[in-house]
């Protein structure tokens, strides 16, 4: 019962982490697309 329980909290915690790594690399990617598009107003 109890290595039941800690095997799901193991793979829950597995599936945010994943799930954070995304949303802060969309969201870097966000912020590139914003400057890049700044630069090029700038620029042009």
């Amino acid at each position: 019962m109890l290595r039941k329980a800690i095997v799901t909290l193991a793979v829950s915690s597995l599936v945010l982490v994943a799930a954070a790594c995304n949303t802060v690399k969309g969201l870097g990617r966000d912020v590139e697309s914003v400057g890049q598009a700044g630069d090029k107003a700038i620029n042009h």
